[in-house]
């Protein structure tokens, strides 16, 4: 099966009305504004508003060892006295629950009614405005001492709410009127007119509420959400609030069901490619009724905008839909000579728009739109991954869904840029860490030619920390899967459908695998066209879970976990090399390495000595420093199971069956500061938390990009201290060999050998004035890099990403601030105290240094550099076009300005 084409077409967001066609039925409401947050429950109602019992956490989760075992479930079960909201929840689930016996019966009444905050009266005028998407807790502030370094330092937990007046005037009145919320943390509980509708547990996931039987058409109408995110819920920061988007959305009674469309491709060539549409049709009507299915094609260009007329129709006359039921139709259609869908830079990522109309009698119905891609996949366990015939080789990255400074609340453009700063490196893939990610993110990686495995779960029913989703996998893990794959199924960048991570299921030999049995099936009855996968760090080739997806997934196992002669005796995972026992065991599977490396750094930090080995655990005297929190940016430095970059390209390289890597991580994430939990922020991203990126990103980008000439030196040339002392020289660099200069004189040259991926002089003596390198790539010239000695810090400069922003309240523009000397060169160690303003329609919303230690609010204007740099976060005011002044000032240094222009529209 894995052997044969994959073929596939994709699906973004519902995209507003496309101008050259006429209007219809469906609307689609954005509702960002409006809305009023308060933290904490009214006293006493706390108890009535749980959705379940909860274990009773003892002891904190925080700092536990990143592959420690996941632990058994603890049961809780409700008392008497409890009277939980769960039951009320559990219907929401009921669309994507396969056998109707399974289906849950919500019972009478409505829980909450009565609490203040929940009725439709209340004056919550005193609660503060906010706009969506929010992030409650990213402002902090932090906390310094005691647990949840895991979990960021960000108090994320506790009850919050969110009020918000709906328009829903007379007219609308028969229509059918849905809530859907594209992320919410977590155990979101939805009251309209106090009414209890119903909810979503599982935080990373969109989800969509039947608003119609509680709306009141022409009358006031008071939309209630309460969340519930739990401490010890997470092993990273979760993010807090309503964190993405937030819509309302009306139809007509006929119309197509939620996330409806289904678009495969079953035949592709170069001169014609079949594409066939599923649609599904949702009646809520009482009486039952009949519609044409019309489905158009139009090409889109590089921006998502139709081009040129209709590419090809299809349509289907007089579809039964029964009363309150769902009709199911299939069309096909042909494309001559088709624009396929492919990463960059390889390929390029054509789309094209399907355009689902409903007609009926008096008109149209309906019309929903679906963005998709045409392309091919093939899974072969010898050669690869080949995307539209041509091999591509995995050089992929693992990311999180916090973007920073700004949060979990998802943002377009901080978004792309973080895809811009990785694609530069030469990044062509994304693994989803570890959930499903807003939806708007895939709508970027399909426009931008990114490769996505999309993943769902980090636990099932075993749990990693003692209040993580396993707590809800017994009930919901259906209805999650389906929910994430119904909606993601049509983007042509997601390639592959990860049921798991890590899970603990891995060490329950039979029953765990039965579990990931469940997990296969509902996924290929979802979407056959894809295969499923599961991240294995310690399941071994002759266990049963390996047998139960079609791909073969392994963090750090193909490089070898734990293999240093000090972890012998340990009770800790140790794993001799894998990729050989997988593709042995497994002959026609796929393998691909899902988490490599997790090395360690702090950008522009150097520690020494620098140890001769080419990857080292982490440790103090080994390029750790448990006082300061630091880790040596030399970039040979790793945690205890995984290795640094050189050691994991010379595994791939002695393994050229698999299909590639998927390195953790891209950027670094708040939460999980492993190796030291009295920080803020990981240590394992190529690019820090501020997106500067740190001399890894060199590394990566001299292997995955060979035909850029290009090289970089390390550590900085600023050491008035190390005097006389041994100091280390490395180079990355796409050429072959180097030679190295300080201050004009030779320091010979070196090639690379056979599994070097740097050059090193690791015997420099220090002094003060510049190192020079010319790399040769077949003997000629090649590419050059210099490091100088700086002077004294004397002014600070400014560099914005992009000249003009948009005056939408949205889009961001990222200032960079580097301190430099009298010559303008960086001054590596500068670490002065800067005040960023912003003169015009503009606000400066957040500020970072990348410093994994630093405690300092997100939203401060004023920050302390870090390696002499920092980030201003600039945001334009809604409406108001003009001129953006950013300015830096900081005691005894020369300011900066740099202008961006902020105008109406993108």
């Amino acid at each position: 099966m894995l052997g044969k084409p994959w073929r596939h077409v994709a699906v973004g967001l519902m995209w507003a009305c496309v101008a050259a066609l006429p209007a219809v039925a469906r609307e689609r409401i954005d509702l960002a504004t409006g809305w009023r947050f308060h933290r904490g429950d009214p006293v006493g109602a706390t108890a009535r508003l749980m959705y379940d019992v909860r274990p009773e956490v003892t002891a904190s989760a925080d700092g536990k060892v990143a592959d420690a075992r996941p632990d058994e479930a603890v049961q809780a079960k409700a008392g008497a006295q409890d009277r939980v909201l769960k039951p009320w929840v559990l219907p929401s689930a009921n669309a994507f629950i396969k056998d109707p016996a399974r289906r849950h019966r919500r019972p009478e009444g409505h829980p909450g009614s009565d609490v203040d905050f929940v009725r439709p009266g209340f004056d919550d005028s005193g609660w503060q405005a906010v706009t969506l998407p929010h992030d409650w807790a990213i402002a902090g502030p932090f906390l310094e001492t005691g647990p949840y370094g895991g979990m960021g330092r960000l108090q994320t937990w506790g009850p919050v709410w969110y009020r918000r007046a709906l328009d829903i005037p007379a007219s609308d009145r028969g229509r059918s009127l849905f809530l859907d919320v594209d992320g919410a943390m977590s155990y979101a509980t939805v009251w309209l007119n106090g009414k209890l509708v119903g909810g979503w547990p599982y935080g990373y996931n969109s989800f969509r509420l039947d608003l119609t039987p509680w709306a009141q058409p022409g009358g006031a109408n008071q939309l209630v959400i309460r969340l519930d995110n739990p401490p010890e819920s997470a092993r990273w920061y979760p993010g807090a609030g309503l964190y993405r988007k937030v819509w309302l959305t009306k139809t007509a009674p006929v119309h197509v069901a939620h996330w409806g469309t289904r678009i495969t491709t079953p035949q592709v060539s170069a001169q014609e490619a079949t594409v066939a549409v599923d649609v599904r049709v949702d009646n809520d009507g009482a009486s039952a009724a009949r519609v044409d299915v019309l489905t158009e094609i139009f090409a889109l260009d590089a921006d998502g905008k139709p081009m040129g007329e209709v590419v090809v129709t299809a349509r289907k006359p007089q579809v039964a839909v029964p009363a309150r039921g769902q009709g199911v139709v299939t069309m096909s259609l042909r494309i001559a000579k088709p624009r396929l869908w492919g990463p960059r830079p390889q390929q390029q990522p054509h789309r094209y728009l399907a355009v689902t109309r409903l007609q009926g009698k008096a008109g149209v119905l309906d019309r929903y739109e679906t963005p998709f891609g045409i392309r091919t996949l093939r899974f072969d366990a010898n050669t690869g991954l080949h995307v539209n015939g041509q091999p591509v080789k995995l050089q992929g990255v693992n990311q999180h869904h916090d973007l920073g400074a700004l949060g979990a609340a998802f943002n377009v453009r901080a978004a792309e840029r973080q895809l811009e700063i990785l694609q530069a490196m030469g990044a062509n893939a994304i693994r989803m860490a570890h959930n499903p990610p807003d939806p708007a993110l895939l709508v970027l990686t399909d426009r931008m030619g990114l490769l996505v495995v999309d993943e769902i779960f980090d636990s099932w029913e075993r749990k990693k920390t003692p209040l993580d989703f396993h707590l809800i996998f017994p009930d919901w893990h259906e209805a999650d899967l389906r929910a994430m794959l119904r909606r993601d199924r049509n983007h042509p960048s997601v390639i592959m459908w990860s049921i798991g991570n890590e899970v603990g299921e891995q060490y329950t030999g039979a029953a765990g695998a039965a579990v990931a049995r469940r997990l296969h099936e509902i996924a290929r009855e979802e979407d056959p066209t894809r295969p499923t996968t599961t991240a294995m760090n310690f399941a071994k080739s002759d266990m049963p879970l390996p047998a139960e997806v079609d791909l073969i997934s392994l963090n750090y196992q193909g490089e070898g976990i734990r293999q240093d002669p000090e972890f012998v005796g340990t009770d800790r995972i140790r794993t001799p090399p894998q990729y050989p026992n997988f593709h042995k065991r497994f002959p026609d599977k796929l393998i691909l390495s899902s988490e490599t490396a997790s090395a360690f750094s702090s950008r522009g930090v150097y520690l020494f000595p620098v140890t001769s080995a080419s990857s080292s655990i982490t440790r103090d005297g080994r390029g750790g420093d448990s006082k300061a929190l630091q880790v040596s940016g030399y970039e040979l430095y790793a945690v205890d199971f995984g290795s640094s970059a050189d050691k994991v390209f010379a595994a791939l390289d002695a393994h050229p069956y698999v299909a590639g890597e998927f390195v953790w991580t891209g950027f670094d994430y708040l939460g999980e500061p492993t190796p030291y939990y009295a920080a803020r922020s990981s240590y394992s991203g190529i690019v820090d938390l501020a997106g500067f990126p740190k001399d890894r990103y060199w590394l990566y980008q001299s292997r995955w990009r060979p035909e850029l000439p290009m090289a970089h030196l390390l550590p900085h040339w600023t050491w008035p201290e190390r005097m006389g002392q041994v100091t280390p020289v490395h180079a990355f660099t796409s050429g072959d060999e180097a030679e190295l200069f300080l201050n004009g004189r030779s320091l010979g040259k070196r090639k690379k050998g056979a599994g070097q991926y740097r050059l090193r002089w690791d015997d420099v003596v220090y002094e003060p004035g510049e190192l020079k390198l010319q790399a040769y790539r077949d003997g000629k010239p090649w590419a050059t890099a210099s490091v100088a000695t700086a002077g004294a810090a004397a002014r600070l400069e400014l560099k914005a990403d992009r000249a003009a922003i948009a005056a939408d309240g949205s889009d961001l523009g990222f200032v960079t601030l580097t301190i430099t000397d009298a010559a303008g060169r960086p001054v590596p160690r500068a670490d002065a105290r800067i005040r960023f303003s912003v003169d015009g329609p503009g606000d400066i919303v957040a500020t970072d240094n990348g410093d994994a230690t630093s405690f300092e609010p997100f939203p401060s204007t004023s920050r302390k550099a870090f390696s002499g740099q920092a980030l201003a976060i600039v945001r334009g005011r809604v409406g108001a076009a003009g001129k953006l002044v950013v300015r830096a000032e900081a005691d005894g240094l020369a300011a900066a300005e740099v202008t961006l222009h902020s105008r109406a529209g993108r």
